[in-house]
């Protein structure tokens, strides 16, 4: 069975060769691109998942995925960032760009490897009544459009400040932790602390405006969506 299509972008070229001979080698179909430009190009082709790095010349990583999830074409392609670049603010911008995983150089190959599979595997396994309309009080959520309405009001929300909504929404009275929304909404392991979750949960209740009441904080644990 053929497996997946891998697009490497990446101006390094011995991260190039590396990413290259150890991706061919467990059968995936790899391309190899240097450029952010190359980059969007290369996409428009049938792509099941990108290895971006972020400091590219010219137009950057993280201008390549504003692109990529901009346009329907290549919105739900998973991307996994490769990046030199591992403070936690970098981190945290390349997850609000839509990143489905972030890797530190230097890097270990079975460890990418592991994380690319997981990304792959999370997106063969995403379950269709994810896809479902939620109409919750005034709070209408439509999963494939990535839209939100409040009182029949447009949301504009970044990609895990939807993924955090739809994910306590979708279980209404429930209680998670803040652990469980990061390795749901992310992926486990992922580069992103508790009090980031915070963070987004204070951006996503100023933006639903009245509608972030919904949205509760249950002291000493983590959050849920109010039940009707």
């Amino acid at each position: 069975m053929t497996k997946e299509r891998i697009l490497i972008v990446d101006d390094e070229e011995d991260i190039l060769e590396l990413l290259r001979f150890n991706l061919t080698r467990e059968g995936y179909q790899v391309r190899c691109v240097a450029t952010g430009e190359e980059a969007l190009k290369a996409a428009s082709e049938p792509t099941d998942l990108i290895l971006l790095d972020l400091m590219l010349p010219g137009m950057n990583g993280l201008e390549v995925a504003r692109y990529l999830r901009a346009d329907p074409s290549t919105k739900e392609v998973p991307i996994v960032m490769v990046t030199a670049k591992g403070e936690e603010a970098d981190v945290v911008t390349g997850l609000e760009l839509g990143a489905d995983d972030y890797i530190a150089k230097p890097f270990s190959p079975r460890v990418l490897l592991a994380r690319i599979r997981a990304v792959l595997r999370r997106k063969l396994t995403q379950h269709p009544e994810t896809d479902a309309v939620l109409k919750i009080h005034d709070l209408v959520i439509h999963p494939g459009r990535r839209e939100v309405l409040v009182a029949g009001t447009p949301v504009s929300l970044t990609f895990t400040e939807f993924g955090i909504l739809g994910y306590l929404a979708r279980r209404p009275g429930w209680v998670f932790t803040r652990t469980q929304i990061v390795d749901t909404v992310r992926g486990e392991d992922y580069a992103v602390t508790e009090r980031s979750v915070d963070v987004q949960i204070v951006g996503l209740r100023r933006k639903l405006g009245s509608a972030g009441k919904y949205i509760e904080t249950i002291r000493g644990v983590g959050y849920r969506f109010r039940e009707t």
